[in-house]
């Protein structure tokens, strides 16, 4: 299997500081971060590692959901999946991910409702990026089928 890699540049100290990320494996970007801006509600057009965690989570549960879907039997038409990360204080000292919510909406052919919650979760819980982080706290999954 491939490995993929990123790599940030940065000047400066925390508060002062500002780097850039580059998604290097794909060469599709680089992106600016800062701390102020990662801890602030705003991210004022720059990106935060938890952010970049968010598209990680949000796509690699997408992809596991889809295989999930098909393995019961169903036919994934669409999912619309997003994945919110908060960044928080942690006792130890410092911050850490508190707390990660997946949300997904899906139309699906060949699966009821049971099924679709079934495989989302059966997906949450293989989903490698999920694995990953499972040091988070609390990973939560809002799944439904749309109407």
């Amino acid at each position: 299997m491939p490995t993929r890699t990123a790599r940030t540049a940065w000047t400066g100290g925390l508060q002062d500081g500002t780097g850039q990320v580059e998604l290097v494996s794909s060469g599709v970007g680089k992106y600016e971060v800062s701390f102020p801006k990662r801890s602030a509600e705003e991210a004022g057009g720059t990106t935060s590692p938890e952010e970049l965690i968010a598209g990680a989570h949000a796509s690699c549960y997408a992809m596991a959901l889809s295989n999930e879907i098909a393995q019961a039997g169903g036919n994934p038409e669409s999912l619309d999946v997003s994945a919110a990360v908060t960044l928080g204080p942690d006792p130890a000292g410092g911050f850490r991910i508190s707390r990660i919510a997946l949300t997904v909406r899906g139309r699906v052919s060949g699966l009821d409702n049971a099924g679709f919650t079934t495989a989302a979760a059966a997906a949450k819980a293989g989903c490698p990026v999920s694995k990953a982080l499972a040091g988070v706290d609390e990973i939560t999954l809002d799944a439904a089928l749309d109407s």
